[in-house]
């Protein structure tokens, strides 16, 4: 039989497991948290996973384990968590290990959720031709992970290579929950939207004025019915977006740029905006950079559960 694996990804406002084979998801669930701390999370995942296990017809003893991705600063030596910026309070450096083998009786791997997607992408998605990548998601937030020579870039500070939403691409922009001014995700993400839209010119006079939510959905939806200021910050998000992708080519000089992100449900009308800056601006003097969506959606991260439990030299 196959190599069975567990996997969880924690995201900001949802959980989502499953058990997979390979390429299969034999079941999966997903839930919706809100700011809970880590010990509700845990509970409710303890008690979804425990679901699947029947749902599946699988036992703790024939799977690899479970790999959970968590959207913070994540140390994979010791599956621990440096940092939540405010997610998910008691998370930072609970023994995530001893909990699983308490709770489910499985072993456990720690990653970054955005580095888990990548892994996912790389083994069975848009990124599996390459060796070296960049992978940029949309939601929430903004994550920006790297792989080089078919390895995830990872520091023992655990910060190199995952934080590339928090990249300054506008001078003296908005506060971001880091600290920084005019970060990517402060300038163009899902959490930060709302703000960026009411604070717009124009706003009180616009159809945006009158949408709930204010999320990127509605943001195209509204931009297409020729609404001006809909327009003007959906392009704004743009460039902040194909500015973001330059400086991480810069940085890590990868072969194919992926995105992900629900946000990529526009695609279309995303990637050939982007495509166009990086060919304009992006130094490039050998080869060249593909940038193309994710294949596998949402469930990429669940599907990096099997390459992260199957590194060499893990325990």
């Amino acid at each position: 039989m196959s190599a069975l694996a567990i996997a969880a990804d924690l995201g900001g406002s949802h959980i989502t497991c499953a058990v997979l084979r390979e390429r299969e998801i034999l079941s999966c669930r997903s839930i919706e948290i809100t700011n809970e701390p880590l010990s509700g999370v845990l509970k409710r995942l303890e008690a979804e996973i425990q679901t699947l296990f029947v749902s599946a017809q699988v036992t703790s003893e024939n799977c690899l384990g479970l790999a959970i991705g968590f959207c913070g600063i994540v140390d994979p030596d010791n599956d621990t968590v440096i940092a939540t910026n405010g997610k998910f309070p008691g998370a930072e450096g609970f023994d995530f290990r001893g909990w699983a083998r308490r709770a489910l009786g499985l072993r456990l791997r720690l990653e970054n959720d955005a580095r888990l997607a990548l892994l996912g992408e790389h083994s069975h998605g848009a990124a599996r031709n390459y060796s070296d990548v960049v992978m940029i998601t949309l939601g929430t937030g903004i994550g920006g992970v790297a792989m080089l020579n078919g390895k995830l870039l990872r520091s023992r500070n655990g910060r190199a290579g995952v934080i590339g939403g928090h990249l300054p691409v506008v001078i003296n922009g908005r506060r971001c929950t880091c600290g920084n001014l005019g970060c990517a995700e402060a300038e163009a993400s899902t959490w930060s939207l709302p703000a960026i839209c009411q604070e717009w010119p124009g706003f009180a006079e616009s159809s945006l004025a009158r949408v709930t939510p204010l999320d990127f959905q509605n943001l195209f939806v509204t931009a297409d019915s020729g609404d001006p200021v809909a327009r003007q910050v959906l392009d704004h998000c743009l460039q902040v977006w194909s500015t973001l992708t330059v400086a991480l080519i810069h940085a890590y000089g990868p072969q194919v740029v992926v995105f992900g992100g629900q946000v990529l449900r526009r695609a279309p009308q995303i990637l050939p905006r982007i495509r166009e800056h990086v060919e304009r601006y992006a130094w490039i003097p050998k080869g060249s950079v593909t940038i193309v969506d994710a294949e596998l959606s949402s469930n990429a991260a669940l599907y990096g559960a099997l390459p992260l439990l199957s590194e060499p030299g893990e325990k």
